[in-house]
């Protein structure tokens, strides 16, 4: 097993303030990590599960609930935290969220659930981030299918539907090629505010988590013109 890397005294003190534990400083991957992890599968991963809370640049997601992993870890970079140290807190942090006792003054504040992604998918997202978190001029990827394509992917749309105009083949959720065309406008923009209105055969309730307040104004506007314009037209 390689030697746990020991940072400066003063990423110590800059880790403790982002609520990232110093226990999260675990060796090199390759300690009991399979190789190979899939940085893109990963990036679908984070955006699915972990783009709800935290902001990310390069996932062009841009939640405030948790920490802004680019400012999480601009600093440790700076200082000279490598990628697979950072793999290492990451994968830390996923099974062992910080927690708070009652009488601390953020106990009324809410943190992610333990092993919200585990086995390979952990892997796969704690890779994507330490390639990508505070990394200085990184941009997300310009996605297909114009402003609405990237709403939908920026959302991580693709992780659960399918959508060929979009380039994404996810299985989680209804095939949109299948499922839309027909639709009217307003039934499209309910099934992102509220998917469980209007329950398509064959997959349960809160399959798709609600969308309301986290795709809004012009940007609803495009996604929705963007699924009514492009679902099934490579069928």
């Amino acid at each position: 097993m390689p030697p746990v890397l020991q940072p400066p005294s003063s990423l110590k003190t800059r880790l403790a303030a982002l609520g990232v534990g110093l226990a999260g400083l675990v060796g090199l991957a390759g300690c009991g990590a399979s190789e190979g992890p899939d940085v893109d599968r990963g990036r679908a991963l984070f955006i699915e599960k972990c783009g709800t809370c935290h902001a990310l640049t390069e996932a062009a997601t841009t939640a405030t609930t948790g920490p802004n992993l680019d400012s999480a870890f601009l600093a440790s970079r700076q200082a000279g935290m490598d990628s697979d140290t950072i793999k290492g807190v990451v994968l830390r942090q996923i099974a062992v969220p910080r927690s708070v006792e009652e009488g601390d003054p953020d106990y009324q504040r809410v943190f992610m659930p333990a092993n919200i992604v585990t086995g390979q998918d952990a892997e796969d997202v704690a890779a994507y981030v330490a390639s990508v978190a505070g990394v200085e001029g990184v941009e997300p990827p310009e996605a297909p299918g114009g402003p609405g394509g990237q709403v939908f992917a920026n959302n991580g749309c693709g992780a659960c539907h399918t959508l060929a105009a979009a380039g994404a083949s996810g299985t989680v959720g209804p095939n949109l090629d299948e499922t839309l065309p027909g639709q009217t406008a307003a039934e499209v923009r309910e099934s992102i505010l509220n998917p469980n209105a209007k329950i398509v055969p064959g997959y349960p309730a809160d399959t798709m988590p609600s969308y309301e307040g986290q795709i809004t104004g012009r940007d609803l506007q495009l996604l929705v013109k963007f699924l009514l314009e492009s679902a099934g037209s490579d069928q």
